[in-house]
Formats: C-alpha cells, sequence, structure tokens
C-alpha cells in the first residue's frame, strides 16, 4: 500500500477527522489518480486511507480514519446505504431528494439526487471516479431503482484532472421530470439543468417564501436569477392560499431563455398561466438599476444569484458582486417589504456574508431587521467535522 508522508504539524486536521489533505501539506509519496492510499503523520502515524488526487491542490480526500478498514466494494456498499437510510430521517416534502452529499456522507466528491425513480449522479473526484462501477450498482441496491444518469460536467471535474462525462449510466429513459415539492409541482431535465438538473437545496426556503406570501400578501415581488422559476410559483402558492392573487404582480429575471421558459411552464403546471407574472431574459444587475430609474419598489425581492466565489481565493471578488447586487435590492425593496438574499458561495462564510449584505445597506442608506437565517435543505447535510458544508447561505432582511 503505498503512503503520504505529512510535514510536521499538518496532521492537525485529519486528527479531527477533517477529509482534505492538500498538496502543500505533504512532504513525500504519491499514488495514481483515484488510488486509495495511507496517510502518515511526520512521525509515521496513521491518519487515514484516503484517495488520491494528484492533479488537484486537494490531494487526498479521505475515505476512513480507522486503520482496520478495508476500502473495498462492501466499504462503498455500506457507506451508499448509510447515506440513502439517512433521508429518512427528514420529512422532506418532495420526490425529489439529495441521497448523497459528498463529505458529509463519507464519499468526497460524490453528489447523488433521486427525483422520482431516476438517479442523478456526479462524480467529482478522481476517488469515486475510481469506484464508479461499483458505486452506481451500490446506489441502485440502496434505492431499489433501475435508472441512473450521470452528469459529471460540473468544473470541479477539471481541477481533478477528469474530463467531463454525461449520459444514463445504469438504465434508460426520459430526461424530463416532474417532481412534487411541497404544494407544488416542478419540471425539470436531467439532461441539461443546472447541477443534476435543480435546485434541491432551496427546497424549505421556497416554502418559507410562500409561507410569507400567504401571510404578508405580497403586491409586488421580484424574482432574481429565477432559473426555472422555483420561487415565483412558490410566491404564487403562498397567495392562492390566502386568496390574493388577484391584483399581485410577479416580475422574474434570469439571462437563460431556455430557463425562463420552463419557467412559464411550470406556472402552467401549478394552474398560475393566468397570474399576472413577467418574465424578463435579461442581466439582473442593469434591470436592477433600470427599476431604480423608473421609481419602482417592491414587497418582497429574492436574490439567488449563481456561485460567484468557488473557493476562497475568489472571496475577495466575489464580495464586490454580493455587494453591488443586495445594495440594488435594498434599494428597490418598500418599507416594510421582506429581501431573500443568498450566497451559494463556499468561499464567502456566513459571517462575511452577514457583513457584506450590512455593508450593502450602509451603502443604499437602508437599515433592517435580520429576521431568518436560511439554509440548504436537510439533505444537504452540513457535518460537525466537515464545517465546509455549509456553502448555501441565506438572510431574511425586512425593511425599516
Amino acid at each position: 500500500m503505498k503512503a503520504l508522508r505529512l510535514r510536521p504539524g499538518k496532521e492537525r486536521s485529519l486528527l479531527r477527522r477533517h477529509p482534505w489533505v492538500f498538496d502543500s501539506a505533504i512532504a513525500k509519496g504519491s499514488g495514481d489518480a483515484g488510488e486509495t492510499v495511507r496517510v502518515e503523520s511526520s512521525e509515521g502515524q496513521f491518519l487515514a486511507w484516503a484517495s488520491t488526487s494528484p492533479a488537484s491542490k486537494i490531494r487526498a480526500r479521505a475515505w476512513s480514519f480507522v486503520e482496520t478498514q478495508r476500502i473495498d466494494a462492501a466499504f462503498f456498499q455500506e457507506r451508499v446505504k448509510k447515506a440513502v437510510d439517512a433521508r429518512g430521517l427528514f420529512d422532506l416534502q418532495s420526490d425529489g431528494v439529495r441521497l448523497v452529499h459528498g463529505e458529509a456522507d463519507g464519499l468526497p466528491g460524490l453528489i447523488v439526487d433521486r427525483y422520482g425513480d431516476t438517479l442523478v449522479a456526479q462524480f467529482l473526484s478522481a476517488g469515486v471516479e475510481r469506484w464508479k462501477p461499483v458505486l452506481a450498482d451500490a446506489l441502485l441496491a440502496a434505492t431499489g431503482l433501475s435508472k441512473l444518469y450521470e452528469r459529471s460536467d460540473a468544473s470541479g471535474r477539471e481541477r481533478e484532472g477528469l474530463k467531463p462525462v454525461t449520459g444514463w449510466l445504469r438504465g434508460e429513459g426520459d430526461t424530463a421530470q416532474v417532481i412534487r415539492e411541497h404544494a407544488w409541482r416542478l419540471s425539470l431535465d436531467i439532461a441539461t439543468g443546472h447541477k443534476t438538473g435543480f435546485y434541491l437545496d432551496q427546497r424549505d426556503s421556497r416554502q418559507r417564501f410562500a409561507e410569507m406570501a400567504q401571510h404578508r400578501k405580497f403586491r409586488r415581488v421580484l424574482n432574481c436569477f429565477c432559473y426555472t422559476g422555483g420561487f415565483t410559483v412558490a410566491a404564487l402558492a403562498g397567495l392562492k392560499a390566502a386568496g390574493a392573487i388577484e391584483g399581485a404582480e410577479l416580475t422574474s429575471i434570469d439571462s437563460s431563455l431556455p430557463a425562463l421558459d420552463r419557467a412559464r411552464a411550470n406556472l402552467a403546471l401549478n394552474g398560475f398561466e393566468g397570474a399576472n407574472a413577467q418574465f424578463l431574459d435579461a442581466d439582473v444587475n442593469a434591470s436592477l438599476r433600470r427599476f431604480i430609474e423608473e421609481g419602482r419598489t417592491f414587497d418582497a425581492i429574492v436574490l439567488d444569484p449563481p456561485k460567484f466565489a468557488p473557493t476562497v481565493a475568489h472571496a475577495e471578488r466575489a464580495a464586490r458582486a454580493y455587494k453591488d447586487i443586495n445594495r440594488l435590492g435594498l434599494k428597490l425593496l418598500a418599507p416594510g417589504g421582506v429581501l431573500l438574499t443568498f450566497s451559494c458561495s463556499g468561499g464567502i462564510g456566513a459571517d462575511l456574508f452577514h457583513k457584506i449584505v450590512a455593508s450593502a445597506g450602509i451603502d443604499a442608506g437602508v437599515d433592517g431587521y435580520i429576521s431568518e437565517r436560511l439554509g440548504a435543505a436537510p439533505d444537504h447535510p452540513m457535518t460537525i467535522e466537515f464545517p465546509e458544508g455549509e456553502y448555501l447561505k441565506g438572510l431574511v432582511v425586512v425593511r425599516k
């Protein structure tokens, strides 16, 4: 068995059971892509069994911290089953579910979502790529399903030295899906949609927005970076429950025309085709500036932008982008209005995001109450040993 020997003092994170080993921590040793190696301290103490990624800054990812553990097919079958079973701990109110969430489930680089009777997987590290056939079989065995589509086309694979791969890995079928989420339905395409086809992590935030719409009876709603309209559908569901759809105006903005077409279809899917809903194929920042010039205001605004900072190295540039859109959003928020603002950037921590929004408020001349903090749905877990799992941060700001 090959071994990686760490530099003195670099064993601390592994002793805390954090799964990542960066290239700068390694004194000597190597392994082939995806190969399991023994990770040792500078004094030869066993620390972990890990998969190697020679092309990545994260040179190794820990499978296990138990020296007697065998990393074989049975190991991965047990890990997959444990992850799938864990989702039964939560009342998710959806048949779209995140079944495996990478490091949080002890399977670094593996993302698996279930949409009805179909699984969609992303193999994003050299380790899970090497064990792909075993993991595919384990996933079908643990779920009792027969269809598995691969969406290994995320940018993370490039950093692992891996080429993008998409297509049916097990079985075959229609890539178009319709899932139930809370009181509504949403359509998606696992072959062309973002990530595995949809953003399941915002499921509970969409439900919370529906509850706010029902309680507050929003008259003017703005959904920025709306993608396929999940927050727009949620707002309409809340307004319908309150008997307050008539007279409400909803504006949704995205720079993807196909996404907007699906958003319109999702409104029709839920019986909202007659609602006063406008969809703009436009740049969000430019649109917000134009709305300010026109003197428009909104009772509720959702800012759910794409990832501005994939790593900490991008945090400074991303902070400026987050500040700008939040400054514009706060200027457009009517007194007593509600802003739901999010960051899905792993390089932007919760404290920093709070400071960014606070700075945006100062520049906008707007103060507000932070009434809630939002995060990813519980099937996208953050664990004690891997706090980086808290990638999605959200604030609910009520303008004074």
